[in-house]
């Protein structure tokens, strides 16, 4: 019996034998011969394709606004250094979208019925759809490719293709694969809903993306995708199979959401990566919690609302307040997102006492750990139906007509979830945030008091799941990126409660001063915890506060520099121009 998978390996080895689709040569007619004949042929090539994020998805806003970062992250590089071609070289990659062309050239040769071919055919143009939108979204113009090439073939080496036309083309492919994907997969693969969920998410970012940024001079055409992200999500919505996470306990349903090893019974969760015991799948939970890489900012802790409806930073003293002050009568997903005063490790009987390392703010975060003394890792939840609730909202708000009725079935179903009152459009509008103003300097209208909150909502609802970035990008807010984020905040030298019991943890002392031997305990015999403060950069100091002995955390005093329209795009590498000098750079690269 013919072995499958040997003839599999064999068509992928050919077809993606390269990083750069340049290189590879023209494929064998042997597999081809030898394979796509049956669904089982098509299945097995499809699943070969399969791929989604795994716990990286909560690293990925790192060097944004929202996570300070010790990582040598592309934007903070950028920021502080001089990028050019020939330093920023990710990205121009092809092999995925040769291997994606290659089914979709082949196909059609397996003796099965229409259907089950539009099937196929359809997951496949799903996926040249993500691919196209993650090329456009960092280069903007690339070369459109619908067939695979060969070495010497002249569409080699063409210039870029406009977006106007990568964009169109891709979303003919998401709209064909939106009507043609089964909604009866196997758990974890594409099914229609992924399909239109995509269709959404993209035409939320080009429609925005247009419209916020004029040196494209496509603003004429934004609506015309607010209008696509606006139906795809509403298609959704209406279908009824889908439904936030709500048991009725707003301290913990949200945060079950990324804490947990089997999604399968959430329906909110609806295209998951599965966590697999025996390959060791998404475990590498460790670099989640604590000081691996990122952690918060104060601003992204600020942005959330208190459990009246009422804004943090309308509160008296409200920059002057404490870690244990600031965590009191808060949106309960900021304790399920970040570590707060009084969490337990498991295997601890007592309080986890944060950890105050130099260049962090000092707040951890939990999203995406799995707090179990095994090494246990989680089920990714890679679409959440709270994102189309968001784009719904989000897109009518920028359309111009989203109403109450909008939003009790969207917005205010996140919020009943957490707990907090519902957001009301005439006080949304009339009532308008000053810092999100200074925020959103491009955002006007009447309207414009609601679309800070949606935007507001989406920052909470999606902190450290990898949206900043390109929330940021497809706003025209990048100058945000130059704020160096900041972290707790200590009014002065002395003993500070990190842990909420009333029970002082940890001692800060000037940074000329010496730690106490023997160190003083605290009321429960503890040992505290010693820091000495200074500025940034003082060798002798543990701990960077903002005024040397008081503050807040400081991470970076380096300069941060974000140079627009240029860096909401990518250079195509060097190298790659030295290829094929047709492909000239864009917005001043």
């Amino acid at each position: 019996m013919r072995n499958i998978y040997a003839i599999l390996i064999l068509a992928l080895a050919i077809v993606g034998c390269s990083d750069d689709f340049l290189d590879t040569s023209p494929e064998s007619s042997l597999a081809k011969e030898n394979f796509f004949n049956s669904e089982s042929d098509l299945q097995l090539y499809i699943n070969g394709l399969h791929s989604l994020p795994g716990v990286g998805l909560y690293l990925g806003d790192q060097g944004t606004d929202d996570m300070a970062t010790t990582g040598a992250v592309e934007i903070k590089n950028m920021m502080i250094g001089n990028p050019s071609a020939e330093n920023i070289s990710a990205g121009w990659t092809w092999t995925r979208l040769r291997n994606i062309n290659f089914f979709l050239e082949n196909f059609e040769k397996a003796d099965e019925d229409e259907s089950t071919k539009n099937h196929f055919e359809g997951v496949a143009r799903y996926y040249r759809a993500e691919f196209y939108f993650n090329k456009v979204k960092r280069f903007s113009d690339v070369p459109w490719y619908s067939t695979t090439l060969s070495p010497g073939d002249e569409e080699l080496f063409k210039p870029r293709d406009q977006r106007t036309l990568v964009v169109d083309s891709l979303m003919n492919d998401i709209q064909f694969a939106s009507q043609n994907i089964r909604e009866d997969v196997a758990y974890g693969n594409i099914n229609r809903w992924m399909a239109l969920f995509l269709q959404a998410r993209i035409a939320l970012y080009e429609g925005t993306f247009r419209k916020y940024h004029p040196e494209l001079g496509l603003e004429g055409t934004a609506n015309t995708y607010l209008e696509i992200a606006h139906n795809a999500a509403k298609e959704l919505m209406d279908s009824g199979n889908f439904s936030l996470h709500n048991t009725g306990n707003p301290e913990s349903d949200y945060g079950t959401l990324f804490q947990s090893e089997d999604l399968s019974g959430i329906s909110e969760a609806m295209l998951v990566n599965v966590y697999d015991v025996d390959k060791n799948k998404n475990s590498g939970i460790w670099h989640v919690f604590g000081d691996y890489e990122q952690s918060p900012s104060k601003a992204l802790i600020n942005s959330y609302l208190m459990t009246d409806g009422s804004r943090f930073t309308d509160q008296p003293n409200a920059g002057a307040m404490t870690y244990v002050e600031e965590f009191q009568n808060r949106d309960p997903r900021l304790s399920q997102t970040f570590v707060p005063p009084g969490y337990i490790l498991a295997g601890s009987d007592s309080p986890y006492v944060q950890v105050l390392n130099k260049n962090f703010t000092g707040y951890h975060q939990q999203k995406g750990y799995n707090n179990t003394t095994e090494d246990a890792g989680v089920d990714i939840a890679v679409y959440r139906y709270a994102e189309m609730l968001l784009t719904f909202a989000e897109a009518k708000a920028e359309l111009g007509s989203l109403t109450q009725a909008d939003l009790d079935m969207s917005i205010n179903l996140l919020r009943a979830r957490a707990g907090l009152p519902n957001m009301d459009l005439a006080t949304a509008n009339a009532d308008i945030d000053p810092i999100m103003e200074d925020d959103f300097p491009n955002v006007s209208g009447s309207n414009r008091g609601v679309i800070y909150e949606i935007r507001r909502e989406r920052r909470v609802e999606f902190a450290a799941e990898s949206f900043r970035l390109n929330d940021v990008s497809r706003w025209n807010i990048g100058k945000i990126l130059e704020r160096i984020p900041e972290g707790m905040h200590f009014p002065g030298l002395g003993k500070y409660d990190m842990t909420g019991d009333g029970v002082e943890d940890i001692s800060i002392i000037a940074s000329t001063e010496d730690v106490p031997s023997p160190k003083e305990q605290n009321a429960l015999g503890v040992e505290l915890i010693y820091y000495k403060a200074g500025f940034f950069g003082d060798v002798a100091a543990s701990l960077f506060l903002t005024n040397g002995t008081s503050g807040n955390m400081v991470t970076s005093t380096t300069t941060q520099r974000f140079e627009e329209p240029k860096f909401y795009y990518r250079p195509i590498p060097a190298h790659q121009v030295s290829l094929n000098p047709q492909l000239k750079q864009i917005m001043g690269w």
